[in-house]
């Protein structure tokens, strides 16, 4: 699987800011801390992103499968 960030820098400074106050978990998706299921990049969006859709937070992008 490939994958890229965000061209948005302002997103993705936010984005990664929120990871490092939240342990690495998606700061995005409420109560997120301590499940596995939730650290970054989380099991949805490895999953289940279609190719050229972003992760809850839009700061990774799918290239490929």
């Amino acid at each position: 699987m490939k994958v890229h960030v965000t061209n948005d820098i302002e997103l993705r400074n936010t984005i990664r800011e929120g990871l490092i106050n939240n342990d690495g978990y998606c700061p995005c998706i409420l109560k997120s801390k301590g499940k596995p299921e939730y650290k970054c990049m989380c099991q949805d969006f490895l999953n289940n992103t279609p190719v050229g859709q972003s992760c809850h937070c839009g700061l990774y992008i799918k290239d490929e499968q």
